[in-house]
């Protein structure tokens, strides 16, 4: 059940296999859209010329950063999936002391997503998405309020923006991502946590993208189904997804979704309010498992499914995180979108016709297997790209420009 709660927490058929085009580090890799795979020649042309990059490594005592986020000073708070917090900033890594006591830390899930509030400058605020755990007992996702210590030493729970997303017991597609939409609603990914019905259920925050209120929790205005009784599916934006892990806002407000796929068929989805995106592995409530044998996105069960931007084919590349470049610096890369890969270890780029319809995607080399996986992606204060390593030690913070 959905809790908006300010106080202090007390504790086989088909599968569409779609041959995907590759080619050398640093060149073009035709990417097709409205669902299509690498070989929709109509909707796909050739990217302008890429500038070369330089790869900063910032800190190299991180262990699975999963998100950074920038305080006034320009220095990077970062989670970590193991339930820990960090500080890097003027060459140095600082630990957080913070309370994990009743952090779940197991599969896939632990410490995730963070959003530094706007008025962090006023009220030391920020957001995380974390497993919860009672004694003894496996309980749900959070996104936990937090205020930073004025020496930026500490940081004490000040209460919950949300609880009841749900949390499969071995942690498998726990990925929750917060993300400020254009309005400054609250958009938050969530996986479905592995069982089968969870992604088409309106009842339930699994393989959804919700908008709530950053301040109440309470579902966005605007939202697509806020006459519905269950307060659940109020918060609801879009759903039917397996696990989106990258929410990324064009300054056209668009949103766009970075989506694990099954063995095939990784996603790039761009968000319509209310839109289902097809994945069901519960076949309509036949199957009592979960069965990833069913189309990413099922068009036959779905008709009016929205197709997806982007899908990496007969391949997946576990994207991740995604942001947007912005800024002069980047010359022809402004307005391209970044997108991190876990198996796939490599930096994906995007340019996106503003409607959609055409998508262009390469390799930069310099992040083609160079810094093994990454995970977070993060635009910084300086317009520079900051991304996390996540291989289990010694991880690092990137900082990424035009060489």
């Amino acid at each position: 059940m959905v809790t908006p709660d300010r106080s202090p927490l007390p504790n086989r058929p088909v599968i569409s296999r779609r041959a995907a085009l590759s080619g050398m580090a640093g060149t073009l890799l035709l990417g097709g859209c409205g669902g299509g795979g690498g070989t929709d020649g109509e909707r796909t042309t050739a990217p302008d010329p890429a500038p070369s990059l330089r790869v900063e490594v910032l800190s190299d005592r991180l262990e699975h950063g999963w998100d950074v986020g920038f305080l006034p000073d320009g220095s990077a708070l970062v989670t970590q999936r193991p339930g820990r917090l960090a500080v890097v900033g003027d060459s140095r890594t600082s630990t957080v002391r913070a309370n994990f006591d009743d952090l779940l830390v197991r599969g896939e899930g632990g410490l995730m997503g963070l959003l530094v509030d706007p008025d962090f400058g006023d009220n030391r605020r920020f957001l995380t998405c974390q497993t919860h755990q009672r004694p003894g007992e496996v309980s749900d996702i959070r996104l936990v309020e937090w205020r930073l210590s004025e020496d930026g030493r500490r940081a004490e729970r000040t209460g919950t923006l949300l609880t009841g997303l749900p949390l499969n017991p071995s942690g498998r597609h726990s990925g929750c991502r917060p993300a400020l939409d254009n309005s400054g609603n609250l958009l938050v990914s969530t996986g479905d946590t592995a069982r089968p019905g969870v992604a088409q259920d309106r009842g339930s925050l699994g393989g959804k993208v919700l908008r709530l209120r950053p301040d109440t929790g309470d579902p966005a205005p605007g939202n697509p189904m806020l006459d519905a009784s269950d307060p659940a599916t109020r918060l609801i934006y879009t759903f039917g997804h397996r696990n989106p892990q990258g929410v990324a806002v064009r300054d056209d407000g668009a949103v766009f979704v970075a989506e694990h796929g099954p063995d095939v068929d990784d996603e790039l989805n761009r968000l319509v309010p209310g839109g289902n995106y097809g994945w069901d592995p519960s076949r309509g409530g036949r199957s009592g498992y979960y069965d990833e044998s069913v189309p990413m996105t099922d068009r036959e069960r779905f008709p009016d499914a929205v197709p997806a931007v982007w899908t990496s084919g007969e391949e997946t590349v576990a994207v991740c995180d995604a942001t947007f470049l912005r800024g002069s610096r980047w010359g022809s890369l402004e307005g391209a979108l970044a997108v991190t890969t876990l198996k796939g270890s490599k930096l994906l780029l995007f340019r996106l016709s503003d409607n959609g319809r055409s998508v262009r995607r390469w390799v930069p080399q310099e992040l083609d297997g160079t810094h093994g996986r990454l995970r977070a992606a993060t635009l910084g204060p300086d317009d520079a790209l900051y991304l996390t390593t996540s291989n289990g030690s010694g991880d690092q913070l990137l900082r990424v420009t035009p060489g």
